[in-house]
């Protein structure tokens, strides 16, 4: 790749200037093992943040001279948007975004646990308010990009967490420890995760050897920066490993790595990698109802429950030929409420209409792939209705 800024070694030595093609050797593999490192500044990440920030301070109608001050001392780890500032759902699932994506690469990461909290209840706040629009906007968007997969995806699975929490009546201290360990399972593999969303090959066998490892790696690294809870800690390590079967006879952390895992799978089949196309959120369901053995999955049935057969955010075809997205879950797993965005004739419609699919001409004929979706969809206009 051409190198889109200078990599520096721990002492601040020169390793490779910025416009220099990288090429793989043993030399370049050699000086990037010894520790590879950029000025913060120079990175999309850095960029994208300060933006984000400078245009609430915008939105705030502070003194030019004021954002100009904010401007030369801005920090990526500065705290997220004051309370008095009501970002809309996208702005605000964006800072998130960005503060999600910094903790967790953070390789020494300071007050961690507190900071990981604020971000986990930052996002409950808005699933709680908005519970269908919050769905809408996380779902549809981590079906149309892998740009930033690792930091989506640990937000999604924490949302889709804390409804499957309700639905199984978790008592209050395993819901939070599933909540804090669906934003952490992949803790410390964020960048590989990220790294093979964007590979157009499958992966290689040393990634499936580390993705294999993970879980236990990234326990280690929770016990380091501070996650004491137990059952936190083996829902994290067990992630990958909980098998088919029962959760009353499972112990507590066991039994979370069980409904963190089915969840896991159902997030990563509706999202779209470089390598392949996001799934159907039918299909998706359909991939987590029944388990490894082919019985049916009680982790997996509390998630339908959840969030129905067709979860906001997903697109279907409706009997009268029309397509659109579903917006509201319905009375039951498979009648949500759907805004029709392409009329029966081909052609995209004028405004979303919204349709109940507990009408016969209305109801759902099949689930479809976000890529089948050849719109661009106004998200703003839907999260109103």
């Amino acid at each position: 790749m051409t190198l889109p800024y200078d990599v520096y070694d721990a002492t601040g030595k020169l390793l490779f200037a910025k416009g220099q093609v990288l090429r793989d050797s043993p030399l370049v593999r050699s000086l990037v093992d010894g520790g590879a490192w950029v000025m913060s500044e120079d990175t999309m990440e850095y960029q994208r943040a300060r933006a984000h920030r400078l245009d609430t301070l915008v939105m705030q109608d502070v003194p030019l001279a004021d954002i100009a001050k904010a401007d030369t001392s801005f920090k990526l780890d500065a705290p997220l948007a004051p309370a008095k500032v009501e970002l809309g759902p996208r702005e605000a699932w964006s800072d998130l975004l960005l503060h999600t994506h910094s903790l967790l690469r953070e390789a020494e990461p300071a007050d961690f646990p507190a900071r990981l909290a604020q971000i986990r209840d930052a996002a409950l706040k808005r699933l709680h308010a908005h519970p269908d629009s919050t769905l809408l906007l996380l779902v549809f968007e981590s079906s149309q990009e892998y740009g930033d997969y690792s930091a989506r995806h640990a937000l999604l699975t924490l949302l889709l967490c804390d409804l499957v929490a309700q639905q199984l009546q978790l008592p209050p201290p395993l819901r939070e420890a599933l909540q804090g360990a669906a934003l952490t399972m992949n803790y410390g593999a964020s960048d590989m995760h990220d790294r093979m969303a964007n590979q157009t090959g499958p992966a290689t066998p040393a990634q499936r050897q580390a993705v294999a490892a993970h879980g236990d790696r990234a326990a280690q690294r929770l016990a380091q920066v501070g996650i004491a809870d137990p059952v936190w800690l083996t829902a994290v390590r067990l992630h990958h490993d909980a098998g088919p079967g029962p959760l009353a006879a499972r112990g507590d952390g066991e039994k979370l790595a069980r409904l963190l895992r089915r969840i896991d799978i159902f997030g990563a089949r509706l999202s779209p990698r470089r390598s392949r196309l996001a799934m159907s959120g039918a299909a998706a369901a359909r991939a987590v109802f029944l388990d490894e053995l082919g019985q049916p999955d009680e982790a997996g049935a509390a998630l339908i429950k959840a969030v129905g057969l067709y979860p906001p955010g997903s697109i279907v075809r409706l009997a009268n030929g029309e397509v659109g997205l579903v917006f509201k879950r319905g009375f039951s797993a498979n009648e949500p409420l759907v805004a029709a965005l392409i009329g029966k004739s081909g052609s995209p419609l004028s405004a979303p209409v919204p349709r109940d699919t507990r009408l016969g001409s209305q109801a759902i004929a099949a689930s479809l792939a976000p890529a089948e979706l050849k719109l661009h969809v106004n998200l703003d206009t839907l999260l109103k209705l």
